[in-house]
């Protein structure tokens, strides 16, 4: 009996799972629930010189200093108002930080057989950050991989705006 399964199922079942959905415009989004911290309201931002302009700045959540980015300016669309606009604070890498989304949908599973792999679009066009696409409730999910959403300059900037203000920032301790 051989125990050797194809790499694409053990790549699906590797993406099956619990994720938080949302909302940028009407495409949907999900994240591993296992990468997300807590769901929060939009807050005062402060702007931090000198960074992209997908990185908002950064918040003081309960006394710790945590980047925030804006994921619709990161993905390229057309930036909205809207009163549903939340932020939902992550684990990227060892860090915390924040993404901006128009709005939280909900918790779905989705199982091993309800993943597809990312589609290709040739070389010019990265897909990495995708873990694939999900199909729940009738519907396509894209599945972000939270800790490539951000390539290594980008986050190493990112990373360097909570540096760059912690010595003045408050502290719990």
């Amino acid at each position: 009996m051989s125990t050797a399964t194809p790499t694409v199922t053990s790549q699906k079942g590797e993406h099956a799972g619990k994720y938080l959905t949302f909302f940028l415009g009407t495409e949907e989004y999900g994240l591993k629930i296992l990468t997300v911290h807590e769901i929060i309201g939009m807050m005062p931002v402060t702007r931090v010189p000198r960074t992209p302009d997908f990185i908002l700045g950064v918040i003081n959540l309960r006394g710790k200093v945590i980047p925030v980015v804006d994921l619709r300016i990161r993905f390229a669309m057309e930036v909205t108002v809207s009163q549903d606009v939340c932020v939902i604070v992550v684990q990227v890498r060892g860090i915390q930080m924040g993404i901006v989304v128009d709005r939280v949908s909900e918790v779905v599973n989705i199982g091993a057989d309800d993943v597809e792999p990312p589609p290709s679009f040739g070389v010019d066009v990265p897909t990495d950050f995708l873990l694939g696409i999900g199909k729940a409730q009738g519907r396509v999910k894209l599945l972000l991989d939270i800790d490539h959403v951000l390539s290594s300059t980008e986050f190493a900037q990112t990373a360097a705006a909570v540096v760059g203000t912690s010595d003045s920032a408050p502290t719990a301790d």
